[in-house]
């Protein structure tokens, strides 16, 4: 494993978005659902994207790729094939949620059995509306201890589904891409309040970019009209929110730094970060495809975590170095992602000298001015090694993070543009 020392510095210049790794997965997939060919812009191979692409391929679809420019950023070339004509009968998921919960109801349209597996903390999250629907429509399903691997076999019908609001609305996500290819029409009706509305408002962009309608309902219900036809499109990536927003606070702690390539009309939820900002009293400008933030004395402000938990440690790193105290709430599900995210970035920034409180569904942070270095574990998460290289800027020593290549899931271009920023890191095995 192969960690990466950081050396307190300033961040500051210009770096430009990864592209959205929740818009690639709904373009490719919409792209799979076709009879034609479509072209997908402005793509990173990030793991995630990669066990998409490849259990598609297991589906039935072509996929080419082809570089694009001298960056490591490629445009996919997709011929789809509803008609799935399978090429295997397992898929590597990885520790891709999105693709997991995205090509089950996909899979179901073959009638044959296939084997869905996966590593890490995708093995045990939570598939519990996709097996209540297997039993209400007698699809067969063979579980390993309720999670992963697990095998189905059967033909998903359209009728009526409900679906809790408070544990994914990648359950959702999946039944809109396959729901509109059925022969009559379907509803979805939510339970209790829809969390991460935002990710809803993706698909549905996505959807209707391809030619398929939804109607949402104020996010209460969705009606899908049957016998829907995707349509081949040429379709370009966004940049990404949700990974800007680890530059945006890197800015606000101590230089200046410029994302480009930014949609400031996007639907993506985590287009959020702008406000929070905002509200934390940080200095930030935003232009036509480009946001600046610079050095800036941030206050603590309460956060709600339900609809946007993908920045929240980023969050918790920014609370840490504010004045005053900042809140995150409505929380918990941040504990069904690639790590428990409350506890992981709870503790790990308490070894760096933080004031973090973990609740259940929460944290309360109490901004200190500076955090004090030392060795941390990102806990096999993404997000969590981000947040917590961007919290060196204000650290007096060095901080460690024991598994660098972490980061590939969703961003290998990050610790790239780290440096680029001016960031100074020393690589190797350092346990």
């Amino acid at each position: 494993m192969k960690g990466i020392e950081i050396l307190p510095t300033v961040l500051k210049g210009k770096v430009k978005a990864p592209p959205s790794k929740s818009l690639s997965h709904r373009a490719i997939i919409a792209s799979g659902l076709c009879n034609g060919l479509s072209r997908i812009e402005n793509i990173i191979l990030s793991q995630d994207i990669l066990h998409t692409c490849n259990g598609l391929k297991t589906l039935g679809m072509d996929i080419d790729l082809q570089k694009s420019g001298k960056e490591d950023k490629y445009n996919l070339r997709i011929r789809g094939n509803l008609a799935l004509e399978l090429r295997g009968y397992t898929i590597d998921c990885g520790e891709s949620g999105s693709t997991l919960r995205f090509l089950l109801p996909l899979a179901t349209l073959t009638g044959k059995e296939i084997t869905f597996r996966g590593r890490g903390r995708l093995v045990k999250r939570p598939l519990e509306p996709y097996y209540k629907i297997f039993q209400e429509q007698n699809i067969f399903y063979k579980t390993t201890s309720g999670g992963l691997p697990i095998s189905i076999r059967g033909i998903l019908k359209p009728g009526t589904f409900k679906i809790a609001g408070d544990i994914s609305s990648q359950f959702i996500t999946g039944l809109l891409f396959v729901l509109p290819t059925l022969q009559e029409d379907s509803r979805i009706y939510i339970v209790g309040n829809l969390e991460s509305k935002a990710y809803i408002d993706l698909t549905i962009d996505v959807l209707k970019e391809f030619g398929i309608e939804i109607d949402n309902k104020e996010y209460k219900e969705f009606f899908i009209r049957g016998n829907q036809t995707y349509q081949p499109i040429n379709y370009i990536v966004e940049g990404d929110f949700s990974q800007s927003a680890f530059w945006l606070v890197a800015g606000l702690l101590g230089g200046e730094v410029k994302a480009t390539g930014l949609n400031i009309n996007s639907s993506q939820g985590d287009k959020k970060i702008i406000d929070l900002i905002k509200r934390m009293n940080g200095d930030i400008a935003i232009g036509k495809e480009e946001i600046t933030t610079k050095a800036s004395l941030t206050k603590g402000i309460i956060i709600d975590g339900s609809q946007y938990p993908d920045l929240v440690p980023i969050l918790a790193v920014l609370g840490s170095l504010s004045k005053g105290t900042t809140k995150i709430i409505k929380g918990k599900r941040l504990r069904l992602k690639e790590s428990d995210r409350l506890q992981a970035i709870a503790t790990q920034l308490n070894k760096l000298g933080a004031k973090v409180i973990e609740l259940e569904e929460g944290l309360i942070i109490e901004g200190v001015d500076n955090l004090k270095g030392g060795v941390v574990d990102c806990y096999n998460d993404h997000r969590i090694a981000m947040a917590l290289a961007i919290a060196s800027i204000k650290s007096t020593q060095p901080i460690i993070i024991n598994n660098k290549d972490v980061v590939n899931k969703s961003y290998p271009g990050f610790w790239q543009d780290f440096t680029r920023l001016g960031g100074r890191i020393n690589e190797g095995n350092m346990g």
